[in-house]
């Protein structure tokens, strides 16, 4: 068969006609993630999760949508049966309440990571690409607001967030023996607080962009015009538009980078700024007030594109303002209308959706 290669000169390498599987597919980064590979011209996708297709926030009648429960071995290779390039995003995770709350459940993961790569490799996948997540970082280098951006050597001496982020870790661990060990061509992400549109924006699992455009949405609706920040507001971070981490995706799967390499912006703000470009956009003005005994993590955290930028040639640009703009647009209308909106407000049951 002849090749059918991408014409985006960013994917130049990525062959549409190669069957090509999501996992977390019915997730918020998943299902984005689906969307740019049908927007491709990939003509076999199939998406992976284990939520009931009902509940997932984005599907595709052309896509072969199946509902597995990736901690069990023949479900993963299931998933994995005649795909030649995989991506990994199913895992148990949410905002830093659900984390710090939930750190075995996050660890559990562990299932779903090891049984793909053994399907992947039994598969004899072409590639494989691992979400993994900013929260591998030493705890140790984030302690100040004004903190130095993470290079990707910052992941050691290993002292990731509790739970969530040891498992991010020991999968990229995992993921580079099987490379070493096995000649499975794999692919490490690591993600710096996504968000945007059609993710999760309230039930306990939403992140702080989501969870501070429902607030303020909620406070200019009731007329009650005050907000409650967890923290003093000051704690630092970078957040990644939905858009930037699809195509960083993609083009790190396309190269020859082998290496864990930082997905992220690396515009970081307070929390008390990203809340007063929430303001601005709604047009309001909101008494804050502070919980300070709220889970909070790291006290700050940016990412270092200098190896990303060497790899690729790029790094994700997209303006927190702009981002914010169309993911608060997008909010308002599923709060206006709430029979549109996805299942996102159930967090009391582990679902296996797109990673952070």
């Amino acid at each position: 068969m002849s090749k059918d290669w991408v014409n985006e000169d960013w994917v130049n390498g990525l062959d549409v006609t190669t069957p090509t599987v999501v996992t977390g597919g019915g997730g918020f980064i998943g299902g984005h993630l689906v969307a740019q590979l049908r927007s491709l011209g990939f003509d076999q996708v199939r998406a992976v999760d284990r939520k009931p297709v009902d509940e997932w926030y984005q599907h595709f009648d052309d896509v072969d949508s199946q509902v597995l429960d990736l901690g069990h071995p023949d479900a993963a290779r299931t998933a994995a049966e005649g795909m030649g390039y995989v991506f990994h995003l199913a895992a148990d995770m949410g905002g830093m309440g659900f984390i710090e709350k939930n750190k075995a459940l996050c660890m559990l993961s562990v299932l779903s990571s090891t049984n793909m790569l053994v399907a992947a490799r039994d598969a004899d996948a072409q590639r494989y690409f691992y979400a993994s997540s900013a929260c591998v970082y030493a705890e140790d280098k984030q302690t100040d607001a004004d903190v130095t951006a993470l290079r990707e050597a910052d992941a050691y001496p290993a002292m990731p967030e509790d739970g969530y982020g040891w498992e991010k870790l020991f999968t990229e661990r995992m993921a580079r023996h099987f490379s070493e060990d096995f000649g499975l061509q794999t692919r490490v992400a690591r993600y710096h607080n996504v968000y945007g549109p059609s993710g999760t924006y309230d039930g306990g699992r939403e992140k702080a962009p989501a969870a501070i455009c429902r607030k303020v949405i909620a406070a200019k609706l009731s007329g009650r015009h005050e907000i409650e920040i967890w923290g003093d507001g000051e704690q630092t971070r970078s957040f990644m538009y939905i858009d930037d981490c699809v195509e960083g995706t993609l083009r790190l799967t396309a190269s020859e980078c082998r290496k864990p390499v930082n997905v992220g912006s690396s515009e970081m703000v307070t929390i008390n700024e990203m809340v007063s470009m929430c303001e601005k956009i709604a047009g309001v003005t909101l008494e804050r007030r502070y919980k300070l005994d709220a889970p909070l993590g790291v006290r700050g955290r940016n990412s270092d594109n200098e190896l990303i930028a060497a790899e690729l040639g790029w790094e994700p640009s997209i303006r927190l303002f702009d981002g914010l703009e169309r993911t608060y647009a997008w909010i308002y209308d599923q709060m206006m209308s709430p029979s549109s909106a996805p299942s996102s407000a159930a967090p009391q049951v582990p679902v296996l959706s797109a990673t952070p």
